[in-house]
């Protein structure tokens, strides 16, 4: 019998401490059935873990080391990337110009408290499909209960926060980044004889949105060459998004005059906040003056000759730097936010624009609301889709699980999520609250900045920005 070294000991005993450390930090002892393993691996060496080295094939021996490597690596990035951090780039302007498209964040999932993953057998590194094979990159079982380990902190107002898309439950793969409700009310919308909903109750619009969306979601499955395969996805496998966290559970948001309210105070504006503007010019913005000023090549496309003016976001700051120059600018005008198309609730007539909008109360967990067909759009979703719980409106009363009821209890909490680009944000104000649930993690700091309008040898690289603290950018 072959002793086991003193290096082997102490090596067993550093690995085992580790292990039950990490078990005690997500309190789940499941994790003991590997103890067997490591002390096999490090003491009894019963099972040949590296039976390959003793082939007398070079191939095998060659051959096996790369894979010995490969699953060692995807299994440590597994852990890695469940419960400590992971890479995330900035792919839209939303949160232009506090974060740009292009920068790669750092995000820190011990800083929430990481989620045990809901959906336990997936490929590391990828979201919810496959590169190349363009299959799901997860097996749908097992599922798992939401469980979050205790983290460094809660999300506060102001945040930053990377967190899984409410509204990607389900999805047309051909228009992934779509929100699917919202895509299918409009189509149903277009495709049905105008209605007047002014005059109707809040029961008689019920059944004329769900007509909409009926309709549409119809139309939307027998187009597959447009849309693509309807699926639905996990909560821990839908897209990730980055918004600022701007309203809190239990608050009252309001939005007047673009200025957001929490119970009736004015919540500090992003030190970068961008809204849209029509800039009448008398010749073209020259390019190294967008890009002095963070135009982008893509706002400058929304120029309209006919008018000579563009459509383009801008902070106060790049406002004030173009007033200034009566050489290229006529004037600098305020467009008005509108309802683009439908805002959530996307089932209710509220009138509402992305400028001026609620006011609308949070859901906090334990809170409980008088539920009555007139609020019962805003918070459905959070009770049957986010919940779990079987929603129904019969002649005009509600029953939740088979019940009549005029309350409902909020079993987590919800957060507000706005970009700072405000006039170029899909957010809360399409698709509603994000359960606590769907929150992944706090971006800490941007370790790669590439800007798409340049070249490798034209300023590609953001140098500035390099190990910018995410926590600075207010």
């Amino acid at each position: 019998m072959i002793q086991a070294t003193r290096k082997q000991w102490i090596s067993f005993v550093i690995v085992l401490v580790l292990w039950l450390a990490f078990l005690l930090w997500v309190r789940s002892w499941l994790g003991l059935v590997v103890v067997p393993f490591i002390f096999d691996a490090y003491i009894t060496k019963k099972i040949p873990w590296t039976w390959w080295k003793k082939s007398k094939n070079p191939i095998v021996r060659s051959v096996m080391s790369w894979v010995d490597a490969i699953v060692f690596a995807l299994v440590a990035v597994y852990f890695v990337n469940l419960y400590f951090f992971q890479n995330y780039v900035i792919p839209s302007s939303s949160l232009e110009k506090s974060l740009l498209v292009g920068d790669y964040l750092f995000v820190s999932k011990a800083s929430y408290g990481p989620r045990v993953p809901q959906t336990p057998l997936h490929m590391p590194l990828t979201q919810h499909t496959l590169p190349v094979f363009n299959t799901k990159s997860y097996l749908e079982w097992p599922q798992w209960d939401y469980k979050r380990v205790e983290g460094l902190g809660d999300v506060q107002l102001n945040d930053i926060v990377v967190f899984n898309f409410p509204a990607g439950d389900t999805v047309a793969l051909n228009v992934p980044a779509e929100d699917i409700y919202r895509l299918c009310y409009q189509a149903g919308k277009e495709l049905t004889q105008p209605i007047d909903l002014s005059a109707m109750d809040a029961e008689q619009q019920r059944i004329v949105f769900d007509h909409y969306y009926q309709v549409g979601r119809k139309y939307v499955e027998d187009n597959k060459s447009s849309y693509g395969e309807i699926v639905s996805r996990p909560v821990d496998r839908r897209e990730n998004y980055v918004k600022r966290c701007v309203g809190m559970p239990g608050q009252t948001l309001e939005i007047k005059d673009r200025i957001i309210y929490l119970d009736g105070v004015a919540n500090k504006e992003p030190d970068n906040v961008q809204y849209r503007y029509l800039v009448k010019v008398q010749k073209p913005i020259p390019e190294d003056l967008a890009h002095e000023l963070g135009i982008s090549q893509e706002d400058l496309n929304y120029y309209f000759p006919q008018l000579s003016a563009y459509n383009i976001p801008l902070t106060s700051k790049a406002k004030e730097a173009l007033l200034a120059r009566k050489d290229i600018v006529v004037s600098i005008e305020n467009v008005p936010g509108d309802d683009a198309g439908g805002l959530y609730p996307i089932n209710k007539l509220t009138g509402w624009t992305t400028d001026n909008y609620g006011p609308i109360w949070i859901p906090k967990k334990g809170e409980t609301i008088d539920l009555t067909l007139d609020n019962l759009p805003i918070y459905e979703r959070c009770i049957h889709a986010y919940e779990g719980n079987d929603l129904q409106v019969k002649d005009g009363k509600i029953y939740i699980n088979g019940q009549e009821t005029d309350q409902y209890t909020f079993q987590m909490d919800y957060y507000w999520m706005m970009g700072d680009n405000r006039h170029n944000s899909a957010d809360s104000r399409f698709w509603g609250f994000v359960p606590e649930d769907h929150i992944v993690g706090k971006p800490i700091f941007i370790w790669l900045s590439l800007d798409p309008d340049r070249g490798w040898l034209d300023g590609k690289i953001r140098w500035n920005r390099l190990f910018s603290c995410v926590d600075n950018i207010k």
